[in-house]
């Protein structure tokens, strides 16, 4: 049935070719082994450009993950409801869903992803989708699916659709042999999880697609996202979200890292900004497309002591997950991220004493109201 549709659509576009048939011809086909466009040498597709009154139309895949829902929240302030849309395999709350436009989408179904971003007009494309490290790393092969081939179908859609793409990276793009405090933007990686294998193969598609295609792709490196709304994911970096949540409830917590370990974190305002930012930044003002972006580094000791000035009689106690620990003891410590605040004036608002006491005024307030209930 592919070779099929692959020959109706070669004679549809011979019997299009004007005069003796000399123009370039473009045929599109669907295969494991290519890209879905075969194009000219001189192809170049670039994202729309919008005036003062107008406002690009979002889809966000992955939509109900950590950072999903947050930048939607962002975003629909910014631009309108209805201009920003979340998508995701699952099924939303009924805040999420009551809160604007949502739509089932499987970054693995290419054509209903194609169908969502012709039949909405979008012009901008977050791809959140991914298995996190811990997770990626007990089920492989899902993690290769979703984090790599689903990037493929992303990339072809956004080139061929003129799209604006963000898709974030990880400070396990890096590995041990990657220097470590700092960790510059450019340097050698070679990560050990799938997960940072995945998110190094979609910085340099998505630099070879802007540099072959004239995508406008766009990439930031996250450092380990602290926020208090969220239910930790899988990620190695949780256990500085599931300390705050166990203070309150029991007054207890058991990390999965040495409290020794020096991760760089960055609280989700912090994250969602730049992530703004960085859309919104003019294409002449970035001098590469995939940038580190930092706030502040601790270690879980260095937490601990944080939060019990707040809550005095935390127990804290350290059973080593040795998977977790391997996998952070490849990451960057630190990140050097002066490139993003050079081009596109990136600042951060948050350093550890903001982050401790945002968290607790948050989730406090969220177990008296329970509480109350």
């Amino acid at each position: 049935m592919p070779m099929i549709r692959a020959f109706s659509k070669v004679a549809k576009d011979l019997f299009r070719t004007k005069g003796c048939g000399c123009e370039p011809l473009i045929v599109s086909v669907r295969s494991i082994t290519f890209s879905p466009r075969q194009v000219t040498t001189d192809a170049s597709f670039h994202s729309v450009s919008f005036s003062e009154t107008d406002h690009p139309k979002v889809l966000i895949t992955g939509g109900l993950g950590q950072l999903g829902v947050g930048l939607a929240k962002l975003l629909r302030k910014r631009f309108g409801k209805n201009n920003v849309i979340l998508s995701d395999i699952r099924k939303p709350s009924s805040d999420v869903y009551h809160s604007g436009p949502f739509i089932y989408s499987d970054i693995l179904d290419y054509k209903n992803l194609r169908e969502i971003v012709v039949n909405n007009r979008i012009t901008w494309l977050v791809h959140y989708s991914a298995l996190l490290s811990a997770v990626g790393e007990a089920n492989v092969s899902l993690a290769r699916d979703v984090n790599i081939t689903g990037l493929h179908n992303i990339l072809d859609i956004s080139a061929e659709h003129g799209l604006r793409l963000f898709v974030p990276s990880t400070i396990g793009a890096f590995g041990p042999t990657s220097p470590r405090n700092p960790t510059p933007d450019l340097c050698i990686q070679r990560p050990r999880t799938i997960y940072g294998v995945s998110k190094v193969h979609a910085e340099l598609m998505g630099e070879y697609y802007h540099h072959r295609y004239g995508l406008d792709f766009r990439c930031l490196r996250y450092p380990g996202i602290i926020s208090a709304d969220s239910q930790p994911g899988g990620g190695t970096t949780d256990y500085a979200v599931q300390i705050f949540h166990d203070a309150v409830k029991s007054g207890k917590f058991v990390c999965n890292l040495r409290p020794d370990t020096r991760l760089p974190m960055m609280f989700i305002d912090d994250c969602l900004r730049a992530t703004l930012e960085v859309l919104e930044a003019p294409a002449e003002s970035l001098s590469m497309r995939t940038y580190n972006i930092n706030a502040m580094s601790f270690t879980p000791e260095e937490l601990t002591k944080e939060v019990q000035k707040q809550l005095p009689d935390l127990q804290v106690t350290y059973e080593i997950d040795p998977v977790r620990q391997a996998i952070a003891d490849s990451w960057p410590m630190n990140f050097d991220d002066h490139n993003a605040r050079k081009d596109w004036g990136w600042k951060h608002d948050y350093d550890l004493p903001e982050l401790v006491q945002t968290m607790f005024n948050f989730i406090g307030s969220e177990s008296r109201l329970a509480h109350a209930n």
